[in-house]
């Protein structure tokens, strides 16, 4: 089975719209999303139109400030500033990466965590550490549950999940929010001893290691559901062919069900997006 990331984003963003429009009647409010964008990076500028489109879609007001490459990290954060304390704004984002010059971290943690949508600020991530509520949680672990959550169904609970990835953004938010769901959790890496024969134990396979079809077929236990999150882009034939982390073709006569790059966990990822800044306008208001 392929699990469709295209169309679950789909149907989110039209409950979203739904919320949207609630919000607007019952409370007067429409939730604002800007977006900052510093420098020429190319997948940055497509990353960035496609949440600008998809936020306006669903009736929130989403802004773009472009910056250019030079841009000093005073003035960055001057702009954050004013952004934290703009009550039309709800969701504010910085596309990553920054150029070098600009601390990342810093960045992050100028961002209040009440408007903090991509779930990166230390107080958001303490939040879903401790299990507590309020916490905006990362889009793309988010969508890699929901999408386990279209083939498994809505308890998951007790199923091994094995987490091929230990970064801040997917590896360790999306083992955390399975624990939440009471799977028993295991994270693995690209240091991992005997990593095919610990992925093999999964009901739920995460790969997110950012390795181009770096999880083989034998690697893959029959039955299994595999949440792909790489996105690699390798050169074939001549051209540039967009892959994931997992040898898909292989993988997918094995498990039970998979998710395609592209078309998978991209597509949530903008979704979620939305998700936490309609959230974050609701607790608002």
């Amino acid at each position: 089975m392929i699990i469709d990331g295209k169309q679950a984003a789909a149907d989110l963003r039209a409950e979203l719209a739904i919320e949207v429009k609630q919000l607007r009647q019952e409370k007067n409010i429409t939730p604002g999303l800007t977006v900052v964008l510093v420098g020429e990076d190319p997948a940055s500028q497509v990353y960035v139109r496609n949440k600008v489109k998809q936020t306006r879609e669903v009736g929130m007001i989403s802004e773009q400030i472009k910056l250019p490459t030079e841009t000093s990290q005073d003035d960055l954060l001057a702009i954050l500033d004013k952004l934290n304390n703009d009550p039309s704004v709800h969701g504010i984002l910085v596309q990553l990466p920054l150029p070098q010059h600009i601390d990342e971290s810093t960045i992050i943690a100028a961002i209040v965590p009440e408007k903090d949508v991509d779930g990166f600020h230390a107080m958001n991530s303490g939040r879903l550490v401790n299990g507590e509520a309020g916490a905006l949680i990362p889009c793309t672990p988010q969508g890699c549950i929901i999408l386990a959550k279209k083939h498994l169904g809505d308890d998951l609970s007790g199923q091994h999940a094995v987490v091929i990835g230990r970064s801040n953004i997917v590896g360790k938010p999306v083992a955390l929010l399975l624990l939440q769901e009471n799977c028993t959790v295991t994270i693995a890496h690209s240091r991992t001893k005997n990593l095919a024969e610990i992925c093999k134990q999964a009901d739920i396979l995460v790969a997110a290691v950012g390795r181009p079809e770096f999880v083989q077929a034998d690697w893959v236990k029959a039955g299994a559901t595999v949440i792909d999150v790489g996105i690699n882009r390798i050169e074939l034939d001549g051209k540039t062919k967009l892959v994931g982390d997992v040898d898909y073709a292989a993988v997918a006569d094995v498990c039970g069900a998979i998710t395609p790059v592209p078309g998978g966990v991209g597509p949530m990822t903008i979704a979620c997006l939305l998700k936490n800044t309609v959230e974050a306008a609701r607790r608002f208001g």
